[in-house]
């Protein structure tokens, strides 16, 4: 396959889309880290209008505020990489679109950046899906300690996000 996303990457993704639209969900994306990576990935699979409803990057903090409704207040007090912020994002993502499950990823891929609470490769990820008791929080943080640079962290993020989107 002719393709400028990683194969490993690629595999995933047409599992994710073939999964879904099985099991007849779609799905959005509140990218911030991943910059849409992950978005890419699934798009570049044929047939994924079936499944992707849409992807939000909200790189910036405004950007999390303005498109998906995180509250200025939980980004001043967890900061944008916490599983406070990546869960409001998940459940803004379900909220401002029609998908099925909304899955979010916000952290530092480096190389500047990182900080000793918060080190070059932490990520946190969240899953929302609809339907469900939105206190029920399901968001995890990871640290890619192996990763070694900004373009593998934000794979190994990319790669988790896709394994969160499976049915």
């Amino acid at each position: 396959m002719d393709t400028l996303i990683p194969a490993e990457l690629t595999a995933l993704a047409a599992r994710v889309i073939a999964e879904n639209k099985a099991a007849g969900r779609m799905v959005a994306l509140a990218e911030s880290c991943t910059g849409g990576l992950v978005t890419a990935a699934l798009t570049e699979i044929a047939g994924s209008s079936a499944v992707v409803e849409r992807g939000f990057v909200t790189y910036s903090n405004e950007a999390k505020h303005e498109m998906l409704g995180v509250s200025t207040d939980l980004i001043d007090t967890f900061g944008a990489v916490s599983v406070a912020v990546a869960w409001s994002m998940a459940q803004g993502a379900l909220k401002h679109s029609r998908a099925d499950v909304a899955v979010a990823i916000t952290g530092i891929a480096g190389p500047d950046g990182g900080t000793e609470q918060k080190p070059v490769g932490t990520v946190v990820f969240a899953r929302a899906e609809r339907g469900e008791d939105p206190e029920a929080v399901v968001a995890e943080l990871k640290v890619f300690e192996t990763a070694k640079t900004r373009a593998e962290v934000r794979l190994q993020a990319a790669l988790v996000a896709l394994e969160l989107l499976l049915p």
